[in-house]
């Protein structure tokens, strides 16, 4: 109640001084005064107070909420960060920017109206909460505050709910190297033929426009042509340019843009494109766009949609997001072109000329793909396993209890460096780095088969049961508790060469309850690993020193399991350069 009534008086006072402000800026266009001198401090003077920022430092994109969870110079801003808790403002913390030493402080309400739009006090509290999680938990690239905002607003600002959704989509893109898509990716000349969509221009609220002359589409033909991956692919190209044109028109119109507006032209749409195969895809495509794309459709405006549109409507609408189905508009036959239509969301001269406009649109027709370019491996398969998997360097696996998933390093020379790079998809887990006193088999000493694993197998086991550590084992990296959604990188310098084992271990968090837990025994994990050889490596200690957080390491040694195994373990290891814990961005 306390923190209600300090939000509302707050807010009551932004308010006032705003109208103070706004009457004296009044009073002085009254009296013909158009420009005001910019105060300077006497010479000799040293100014005490807040430095007012220059027009050239109007505040970046993410230079806002991203300096509050940075600082780590002074005691104050660490104290702060510490301190913040559900009512907190994310307008009311000011950090200095790294533009230079001299930087003044921002305005964090200039930042927020600038590149995110209004929020309200708790939706600026729960963009601070989520933003200094992912902090904690997640070392590397965090996401920018408009594309953490997107899953905030899908839940509904429910940080638990959001941070959950936020998670797997950045394992998913670790996963199938989704932020290098743009650089990399090149359609195929069947796709640059025959699939009927592109970008034109914008909206009257500045969002990229996108257009879909999808009843022109010869669905069948591109996928026994390209494949459903090629599809898949090409639509997620297709978001991560909507992301990068929403992105450049924020910084260019001064406003925030976060999303897209799409026109689907059904003209042309049959029965031939309720093709089984084609709809299985077509919803494979609507699952993986809103679990990672979510809020980045501003409107989409269908047009002349014909009498068969209400079959595939009512087979796909089930799965779209309601507040996606919200912005859906609807026009049969030359609706489009009468008030409430087109010219109500995009400006004349931008509405495409195939739709009466007079504005040329450089879009593809589409039309039926010929046989001739029909390939043999993809006439109505279904692809097996997650979608564009292939390039992957990362691989996943299905902890269940008493079945831990071990990877087995084998190192000719001491010196060299494993390195590991894991996710938490599901579950807890503890991890371990063990190492054999005496030789084994390459070969696992047992498999788990999970049905809902690649190829049936989730696990496998080096290690046989009756194995112990201290004759047989020794731990070299002390057991560490992982939690779901954590995302944890680490190395370790082998001081003997021989047989190391990276081990995945179920966690039961509620196995000092009484009370029975009614979740499945199962943990997931997305890994990487990697083997630096010692010559490679040419002693450099350098780039692994630089990734030690002093101030993460402590949080580490007491998230450590020491009663996992049987037998004395190293409390210290001088090897360990650098704690396998949830690393925080330096």
């Amino acid at each position: 109640m306390v923190e209600k009534i300090a939000m509302k008086q707050y807010a009551a006072n932004i308010k006032k001084g705003k109208e103070v402000i706004e009457y004296y800026i009044n009073e002085l266009i009254s009296e013909g005064v158009s420009t005001i001198p910019r105060w300077q401090p006497p010479e000799g003077h040293k100014s005490k107070g807040i430095e007012i920022p220059s027009s050239e430092d109007t505040p970046s994109q993410d230079s806002g909420l991203r300096s509050r969870t940075n600082s780590s110079g002074s005691q104050h801003s660490r104290s702060s960060v510490s301190s913040l808790v559900l009512g907190a403002s994310a307008a009311t913390i000011k950090s200095p920017v790294s533009d230079g030493p001299s930087s003044p402080d921002k305005l964090e309400d200039v930042y927020i109206e600038r590149y995110l739009g209004n929020l309200s006090l708790v939706q600026e509290s729960a963009l601070v909460q989520l933003q200094q999680w992912l902090q904690k938990t997640h070392k590397g690239k965090i996401p920018k505050d408009a594309h953490i905002l997107r899953f905030l607003r899908a839940r509904e600002f429910s940080v638990e709910k959001a941070r959950e959704m936020l998670v797997h989509s950045l394992a998913w893109r670790k996963l199938h190297s989704i932020d290098k898509l743009l650089e990399t990716y090149t359609p195929s000349e069947v796709l640059l033929q025959y699939y009927s969509g592109g970008w034109h221009y914008s909206d009257k609220d500045g969002r990229p426009l996108y257009v879909l002359k999808l009843g022109q589409m010869d669905v069948k033909g591109l996928m026994r042509s390209v494949g459903e991956e090629a599809i898949l692919k090409h639509v997620l190209y297709v978001n991560e340019e909507g992301l990068r044109r929403a992105d450049e028109a924020t910084k260019s119109r001064g406003y925030p843009v976060s999303a897209c507006t799409c026109i689907v032209d059904l003209e042309g749409l049959s029965m031939r494109h309720l093709w089984r195969p084609g709809i299985r895809a077509l919803l494979r495509i609507i699952e993986v766009v809103e679990a990672n794309y979510p809020e980045t459709m501003g409107r989409l405006l269908i047009v002349r949609a014909p009498r068969v549109f209400p079959v595939l409507w009512t087979l796909i609408s089930p799965f779209i997001d309601e507040n996606t189905r919200q912005k859906f508009m609807f026009y049969g036959g030359n609706d489009y072109q009468e008030p409430g239509g087109l010219r109500d969301f995009i400006d004349e001269k931008y509405i495409p000329d195939f739709l009466g406009g007079h504005c040329y649109c450089d879009v593809p027709d589409g039309g039926l793909v010929p046989k001739s370019l029909y390939k043999e491996e993809y006439q109505d398969k279904s692809p097996e396993g997650p979608p564009l998997s292939v390039d992957s360097c990362y691989n996943t696996s299905h902890v269940v209890k008493d079945f831990p998933h071990e990877v087995m390093i084998q190192v000719p020379q001491r010196g060299s460096v494993i390195t590991w790079d894991f996710d938490i998809l599901k579950g807890d887990v503890t991890f371990t780095v063990l190492r054999c006193k005496r030789s084994i088999s390459a070969d696992p000493v047992h498999q788990h088969h999970v049905s809902a694993a690649t190829g049936g197998i989730g696990s496998v086991q080096y290690i046989d049961k009756n194995m112990q550590v201290g004759p047989d084992l020794s731990i070299v990296e002390r057991p560490l508790i992982c939690r779901d959604g954590d995302s944890v990188q680490g190395s370790h310098v082998v001081s003997e060469s021989g047989s190391y084992i990276l081990q995945w271990k179920y966690f039961d968090s509620a196995k000092t309850s009484f009370d029975f837990t009614l979740a499945p025994h199962k943990s997931k994990v997305m890994y990487h690993t990697e083997l630096l050889r010692s010559e490679a490596f040419r002693g450099s200690m350098s780039s692994l020193q630089s990734y030690h957080s002093g101030s993460l390491s402590s949080r580490a040694s007491q998230s450590s399991l020491t009663g996992s195994f049987s037998g004395p373990g190293p409390s210290s290891n001088p090897n360990r350069l650098v704690e396998s814990t949830r690393l925080s961005r330096p």
